[in-house]
């Protein structure tokens, strides 16, 4: 993936919140990030002959067959345009009550959505992705976490082109 196209998979999903409050853009599979990295570990693999000389308790053929595979995988569109998971409940939910997203909910006390929605963002901030669980504006929150991302990781392959 080139600079140009990373930088558009990153606008893509940037200002993206799920109704659950994921940021999208702090998000590997739609940020470009994965396919990225994946197939710069392709490259190295295959560029250093890893194949040749490296440990040989593996096939390095499946190696390069996986991370291919990998790389093609489509980049999600964020879950505001039509991204994330399939047949969504939180999203349901919230396009139902015509909400934006979780936390504006009046019925959120006793969400029957409450154990997926706490599972959800908990294995989100796991992996390291961004959740929203204030009242706050969307976009604000989505430019101080850029500048969060760029902050701490000024060379990340999202910024590095910039």
């Amino acid at each position: 993936m080139n600079s140009k196209n990373r930088t558009r998979a990153f606008e893509n999903v940037r200002d993206q919140i799920g109704s659950c409050g994921i940021w999208c853009g702090s998000c590997i599979v739609g940020n470009g990030t994965l396919q990225e990295l994946t197939r710069r570990y392709r490259e190295l693999i295959t560029a250093y002959s890893l194949d040749e000389w490296g440990p040989q308790d593996f096939d390095y053929g499946e190696l390069l067959k996986g991370l291919e595979s990998i790389e093609n995988v489509a980049l999600c569109a964020g879950c505001r345009r039509g991204g994330g998971r399939d047949n969504c409940e939180i999203r349901s939910c919230a396009e139902h009550k015509e909400i934006s997203d979780c936390h504006t909910c009046a019925e959120i006390v006793e969400c029957k959505h409450a154990e997926l929605l706490n599972h959800m963002r908990s294995g989100a901030i796991k992996a390291g992705l961004f959740v929203n669980m204030d009242d706050v504006d969307r976009q604000q929150f989505a430019n101080n976490w850029t500048a969060r991302l760029r902050a701490n990781w000024p060379c990340s392959i999202l910024f590095a082109s910039d």
